[in-house]
């Protein structure tokens, strides 16, 4: 959960602003959806629509899997989506 203030290589900030972080609670709960509709479709399609209890079950624990990664790439997101970041090649490390 913590983060630094800013990247070692290019000197960006990762919090533009106070409070900035609080819409990648969005982004993180639509790739929950998607994760959701994603298992759903698998599981009607090819376990032949077991019980609910087992969607309930697949679902969330799939997403508690993730939720580390859905942490992370929802901030990444909302960073280069909506504060301004972008790649540049020239700091990129091999």
């Amino acid at each position: 959960m913590d983060m630094p203030l800013a990247c070692p290589i290019c000197r960006q900030t990762y919090e533009p602003e106070p409070g900035f972080y609080y819409g990648a609670m969005y982004i993180s709960s639509g790739f929950s959806t998607g994760i959701l509709l994603a298992i759903g479709f698998l599981l009607f399609y090819l376990a032949h629509d077991p019980p609910l209890w087992v969607y309930i079950t697949t679902v969330a624990a799939a997403v508690l899997a993730v939720t580390p990664l859905l942490f992370r790439y929802s901030r990444a997101v909302m960073l280069y989506g909506f504060g301004g970041a972008g790649f540049d090649p020239r700091y990129a490390t091999h």
